[in-house]
């Protein structure tokens, strides 16, 4: 077939029904679904294995170190994947946490159980004698800080009018001033209840306004996945504070509902490049949801590990610098909420929430359809050589229709195959390659043999 010829089988439109009509391009159909965004190959450049697919030779295969890997979006963490083991790892740290908010309980601070607060002028030097004076005096000093840099604040239980004066008297000695000089204030339990109910309040509003959101503008199942996520974050941050001990505060409160809302601005990043890598997923078989997913987390994990590390870094300055060298306790109870909230919230925008929302989108009868298909076509492409058509094709569309992929007939370009020749080759038919020609005629020659003559010489020839 010349070029020109070529040329016009692209052009003219296939008669229906007809055996071209009914001819099938896989190479075209692998093609178009390998060159996708989220196909194969861009598992394969992700460093991501694909279901179906030998994983054995792509470990063996030489790797960059991790950061390069990370820093290019290639370092082919199988989160979703992997996600039954993810989840067992989950649930063994939120059991932990869980038992110890049982166990050790919290360490409420005077908004919250109630009690005095004694401030008097003094410095840090004067810190310990100070605590140690009131202890004595039989008053439970829940915490003593330094505040404004000249003066102590010590917080105790609940005390009546005599217990009250012996121990700002033993306070005042102990700083070495009058006891008019030191300033009493008794809170009482019910502004703590009050503040918490507020925060339970808010925190109702909160995920329902999240409920809503996810449902809206993503679906419903990652809408669960998010409060799931959100729900890890609460228990793990809580169950740290019951095994340190620290206070708990209304700056802890504020800390908690700010580490939600940075949780989830993770979690909705993650979860719009899945929308976008699963668009149109039941329209083709290019991936699975799993896979699509996976992909998803990979590509914003580079993000993700950046924005924890840079609002990390002002926190853990808080923490350890703030409350740990310079003695600065009002910080600490903010400080550790925040710390232990943000790679709480890293963890969950990663491994909890994008697999919980794969393991319940996978239960679909249409996803189920879909894993099929791929499945079905990698082992279409495993038996053919797994490699796709080297050039471009063009396709010849079903005419007064929109175009079909499993009926199309495909006309090659010269460009595609430069050492094709130009003369017409004749295809002959599998009998006539592979079976025995009748007596009297002449077997078809196999490719790259010479004819050979069977039965009697053609008549009108005399042997000389």
């Amino acid at each position: 077939m010349t070029p020109r010829d070529r040329s016009d089988a692209a052009e003219t439109p296939v008669p229906v029904g007809s055996a071209a009509d009914e001819q099938v391009d896989d190479v075209d159909v692998r093609a178009e679904a390998a060159g996708d965004s989220t196909g194969d190959q861009a598992l394969a450049d992700a460093g991501l294995p694909a279901e179906g697919v030998d994983r054995n030779a792509a470990a063996l295969a030489p790797r960059a170190s991790l950061v390069h890997r990370l820093y290019n979006g290639e370092a082919g963490l199988d989160a979703v994947g992997k996600r039954r083991f993810w989840f067992k790892v989950t649930a063994v740290v939120v059991a932990l946490c869980a038992l110890a908010m049982l166990v050790r309980g919290f360490n409420f601070s005077i908004e919250f159980a109630g009690g005095n607060s004694l401030r008097v002028t003094a410095g840090s030097e004067q810190l310990a004698d100070i605590r140690q004076a009131a202890e004595d005096a039989g008053a439970e000093v829940s915490s003593s800080q330094v505040v404004g840099g000249n003066s102590v604040m010590l917080r105790t239980s609940a005390l009546d009018n005599a217990e009250e004066e012996t121990v700002v008297a033993a306070v005042a000695d102990a700083a070495g001033v009058a006891p008019a000089d030191v300033s009493v204030q008794a809170v009482s339990a019910d502004w703590g209840g009050d503040v918490t109910n507020q925060a339970l309040l808010a925190l109702v509003v909160f995920l329902v306004a999240v409920v809503l959101f996810l449902g809206i503008r993503f679906q419903f199942t990652m809408a669960i996945g998010a409060i799931a996520a959100l729900i890890h974050d609460l228990v793990v941050t809580a169950g740290v504070y019951a095994l340190i001990g620290f206070e708990v505060s209304p700056s802890t409160v504020v800390g908690l509902l700010t580490i939600l809302g940075f949780s989830l601005y993770d979690t909705v990043v993650v979860f719009d490049k899945v929308d976008e890598n699963t668009k149109d997923l039941e329209k083709s078989a290019r991936s699975t949801y799993t896979e699509a997913a996976n992909l998803a987390v990979n590509q914003t994990l580079m993000r993700s590990i950046n924005t924890t590390l840079i609002a990390l870094l002002p926190v853990a300055g808080l923490l350890f610098v703030g409350a740990g060298l310079l003695g600065a306790g009002t910080l600490k109870d903010l400080a550790l909420v925040l710390f232990v909230g943000l790679i709480a919230g890293a963890y969950s925008s990663i491994f909890l929430a994008t697999p919980i929302v794969a393991e319940l989108v996978e239960r679909q009868p249409a996803m189920q359809q879909v894993r099929k298909r791929v499945l079905a076509r990698r082992a279409a492409e495993a038996r053919q050589g797994g490699a796709p058509a080297a050039g471009p094709v063009a396709s010849a569309r079903r005419a007064g229709g929109a175009p079909r992929r499993s009926a199309v007939a495909v006309a090659e370009r010269t460009e595609a195959l430069p050492e094709r020749p130009e003369a017409d080759v004749q295809v002959e038919s599998p009998a006539s390659v592979q079976g025995t020609a009748p007596a009297g005629r002449t077997a078809a020659p196999r490719p790259g043999q010479r004819p050979q003559r069977t039965g009697s010489r053609p008549a009108g020839r005399k042997r000389r």
